[in-house]
């Protein structure tokens, strides 16, 4: 929200849209823990890592007009909700599902990476990790 505030549309629309995200995973797996709702068969939790994916597909192509380190984290991100997806969907092997699982911790370094680089470099007032300026 206080991105909101700051006028950075882009990292307020990620940051409320994948905290919503986390809560409602999280909701769908631990209703269905406790009894108190249906468990998601594989074909709907596949149809919403999709729906996922396409809005992170969407927040990449926002991302071209912002860093490489951005580029990375979102187009690492959608790569792995579609691998994560077409898991669920075909069933897939378990070979298969751990290389999803490398393919989303790449994706949490480059996370980890950028937004270290975005906090040292604003704390510091100089580029300490480079988040790779793209040119407008």
């Amino acid at each position: 929200i206080m991105e909101w505030r700051k006028g950075n549309t882009f990292a307020a629309t990620a940051f409320i849209s994948y905290g919503f995200f986390w809560l409602s995973l999280v909701t769908l797996i631990v209703l269905a823990k406790l009894g108190w709702g249906a468990a998601s068969d594989e074909k709907a939790m596949a149809a919403y890592l999709v729906m996922w994916g396409l809005f992170t597909a969407v927040m990449f192509i926002g991302t071209l007009r912002l860093n490489r380190a951005l580029q990375a984290v979102f187009g690492t991100l959608t790569i792995l909700f579609f691998l994560l997806a077409i898991g669920d969907f075909t069933g897939a092997s378990a070979s298969f599902k751990h290389a999803t699982g490398y393919e989303g911790i790449v994706c949490g370094f480059s996370a980890i990476y950028a937004g270290l680089a975005q906090v040292l470099n604003e704390v510091f007032g100089k580029i300490v990790l480079p988040l790779g300026p793209v040119k407008k």
